[in-house]
């Protein structure tokens, strides 16, 4: 899980880059986990290979983000708060209801590599991080994995206010399948590294959308 603060040995930021707390530090921490989380894992990555991505000294690390645990549960809010997840299209104002549900479906964003990787690694397909934290840390009491099942909650009840609006019956239940299709493709198109696999599951949210909103009227 990475050195913790007791033991490391703290040195210089890499290439002779400022270690002073602020200066941005706290973004390019958060853009180094980001990149190392998505490609890796979390569990696969350590704090010291995070200063070294930012790049900031172990100190100015620890002075951030106490723990790693710390450090994820900035790095899921970010990433909540950024709209590049699943459920930030959800609210997009430019968007009619029905768009907003199909755009789940849309190719995932691809994983940036970290900046020491070779330039031959082929870019990944990124799933759904919140999906991704909650299977690596699976106590359904870890922090990380309580903040994970909110925003699946918070990705339910956006859809159900979605589907309200439309005028579908049973919005409930119709939420429910069409976040299941929504994760459901994302984490295949993950695994299997194809950006547009969600077509499939767009189909069958075009049916599911189509027969509601036929029962309603």
């Amino acid at each position: 899980m990475g050195a913790e603060k007791g033991t490391t040995k703290v040195t210089g930021a890499r290439d002779g880059q400022p270690s002073r707390r602020g200066n941005g530090a706290r973004e390019r921490i958060l853009a180094a986990a980001d990149r190392l989380f998505a490609c890796q894992g979390i569990t696969a990555t350590g704090m010291e290979q995070v200063a070294e991505e930012a790049p900031v000294s172990k100190r100015t690390l620890y002075a951030h983000f106490r723990t790693k645990s710390d450090l994820v549960l900035a790095h899921l809010q970010a990433l909540a708060s950024s709209g590049s997840t699943l459920e930030g299209v959800l609210t997009r104002a430019d968007l009619d209801p029905r768009e907003r549900i199909l755009r789940l479906f849309d190719a995932p964003l691809a994983a940036s590599p970290p900046a020491d990787a070779p330039a031959v690694d082929p870019v990944a397909v990124r799933g759904c991080p919140f999906i991704d934290a909650a299977a690596e840390f699976p106590d359904p009491r870890n922090p990380i994995h309580v903040y994970a099942r909110e925003q699946k909650l918070l990705m339910a009840q956006l859809v159900t206010e979605l589907v309200t609006e439309l005028g579908c019956a049973e919005p409930g239940p119709l939420a429910e399948q069409l976040v299941t299709l929504a994760d459901g493709a994302a984490s295949r198109a993950m695994v299997l590294n194809e950006p547009d696999y969600g077509r499939h599951a767009r189909v069958a949210a075009e049916f599911l959308l189509e027969r509601a909103l036929a029962e309603a009227t």
